[in-house]
């Protein structure tokens, strides 16, 4: 359900243990971390991340392929056709446990779903592996648990989020 007030979204979500991304399109992006920018892209797609614990190999299989497949690049007529492997485009995955919050009780968001890092910290990195290998060229990734600024430029703006569990959505 997406409800819009003024400029601002509201996204809600049930809650379904699955492995939650926002994918945005965008002409840049970038990770600093301390000051440091660790990770840079140009056009293609900057990847949110967040994982539960029920999430297995055959989520992280699926979601790759299926990213690397979405045709949400403009082809010469301005409609979305292309993939980011048809326009050779970058990738950035950062990881981001809000992504599971909870907000069904009182107004501080609960991140009980959220894993933690012993089972999150290989699935981000076998994530990470899956969507280089469905490319076919190295990701630009964030730091997973650290403080990040992540700074991008939304190209449509285009934002797609794909729940593993509900792949109807």
């Amino acid at each position: 359900m997406l409800k819009v007030l003024h400029h601002f979204f509201i996204l809600a979500i049930e809650n379904t243990d699955e492995m939650r991304v926002v994918i945005q399109r965008v002409s840049q992006a970038s990770v600093t971390v301390e000051g440091e920018k660790i990770s840079e892209i140009g056009k293609g797609m900057l990847i949110l991340v967040g994982i539960e614990d029920s999430d297995n190999q055959e989520d992280i299989g699926w979601l790759a392929n299926k990213i690397v497949q979405l045709r949400i690049f403009r082809d010469e007529h301005g409609v979305m056709n292309l993939s980011i492997k048809d326009i050779d485009g970058d990738i950035l995955v950062v990881s981001q446990f809000t992504l599971h919050a909870s907000t069904k009780k009182g107004n501080r968001p609960s991140y009980i779903r959220a894993s933690k890092p012993d089972f999150a910290v290989p699935m981000y990195e076998k994530f990470i592996a899956e969507i280089e290998k469905a490319s076919g060229k190295k990701t630009e990734a964030g730091i997973f648990g650290a403080m990040m600024n992540v700074a991008l430029v939304n190209d449509g703006p285009v934002t797609i989020i794909i729940d593993t569990k509900n792949k109807d959505y």
